[in-house]
């Protein structure tokens, strides 16, 4: 994963790249010192399970926090953990003012923004049992220095980060951060999947869907109330994937019911109508095995266009309902006009009855 991605991907909320299996978990942690930024915490960690944020800190709060409601449950075996991961994040926020300052000077740089960061964690097959641990770090948007776990070395792939990687290379060193990605953070990715359960293993079916506005536009195929974001869609023909220009693939987007959506839209002006029942919109989802498969033909497709009898039904009824109202409203207004003249009309009696008595008497 490039660095130069990571504190984007921080700021918009996206920070995981969607690449976990069904039987695949994870455990990221992603860590941004900046310097020379505006309106921004000087040092922001947060962390993530299968893609999903379930702690945040930053140095304005100074406090390790839950994300996740099942993530407060931690405390009923551990109730000094959030003190501790704080306490940690504390440390590390001062660790990545120096390391700013010593990038600074090896880059020969000194005002400006600048940015540190770091990702690590670990994958665990639940399957296999295999793990595998990274840890990364880049300055200014680009690969600082690399763990390479399988070889016990570091990666420079700058040469500023050189007397970095000889420094790292201590056996004692490198012994704790074996232990630490082969062991402790698998350990707590599982504890973690086992508390969020519920939501982490959740799989909900969505409703697929072609639409199409007018015959000169393409045709969709839509996706939405999905879960987890871990799905793909193409468009085939003869049960090959289409790859060309005639296909427009759209991102993965939330709902706001925490589900997800997405599109593919394909060009079918290109092509004869007659050819149509070659073509199939599949929609794939991890830890499903069958796939959501639709066949483009013109019954199935969802369009604004055809018909007219719906739209002039729809008219003649919405026409009736305001002629109801408009009477309903006529007859209002002429009772009340008839009750005020009612009214007065007594009232004139009234009065023309009183005068008549006094010239009687």
């Amino acid at each position: 994963m490039k660095m130069k991605m990571l504190l984007f991907l921080l700021l918009l909320g996206i920070v995981g790249p969607h690449c976990t299996s069904a039987r695949t978990h994870s455990l990221k942690y992603f860590r941004t010192g900046s310097s020379g930024v505006p309106n921004f915490p000087e040092f922001v960690a947060v962390g993530l399970v299968d893609d999903v944020q379930i702690t945040h800190y930053d140095s304005n709060t100074k406090r390790e926090e839950p994300k996740q409601d099942w993530m407060k449950s931690i405390t009923d075996e551990d109730p000094q953990y959030w003190e501790r991961e704080s306490q940690a994040a504390r440390s590390q926020q001062e660790i990545f003012k120096d390391d700013i300052e010593i990038a600074k000077q090896r880059f020969n740089q000194t005002g400006g923004v600048h940015i540190f960061q770091q990702m690590y964690g670990c994958d665990w097959d639940d399957e296999t049992d295999e793990v595998k641990g990274y840890n990364n770090f880049g300055f200014d948007g680009e690969d600082f220095i690399v763990l390479d776990l399988e070889t016990e070395t570091w990666i420079a792939p700058r040469p500023e980060a050189v007397l970095t990687k000889l420094k790292w290379e201590d056996k004692a060193f490198m012994a704790q951060l074996k232990n630490y990605f082969t062991k402790q953070c698998p350990y707590y990715l599982k504890k973690y999947v086992n508390l969020g359960r519920s939501v982490l293993m959740r799989t909900d079916i969505p409703s697929v869907s072609l639409l199409q506005k007018s015959p000169s536009s393409p045709v969709s195929c839509h996706a939405t109330g999905f879960y987890p974001d871990r799905a793909a869609m193409v468009w085939t023909r003869d049960g090959e994937e289409l790859h060309h220009d005639n296909v427009d693939h759209g991102e993965i987007l939330p709902n706001h019911d925490g589900s997800f959506q997405m599109s593919v839209d394909l060009d079918v002006s290109s092509f004869p109508a007659e050819h149509w029942d070659k073509y199939r919109c599949v929609f794939q989802l991890s830890g499903v095995k069958e796939d959501h498969v639709i066949k483009l033909g013109s019954a199935v497709i969802r369009t604004n266009r055809g018909n007219p009898l719906p739209l002039i039904i729809g008219a003649a009824v919405a026409a009736l309902l305001l002629l109801v109202l408009l009477t309903v409203i006529g007859f209002l207004v002429y009772r009340k006009r008839n009750d005020k003249k009612t009214t007065l009309s007594a009232a004139s009696s009234a009065e023309l009855i009183e005068k008549l008595n006094q010239h009687s008497e």
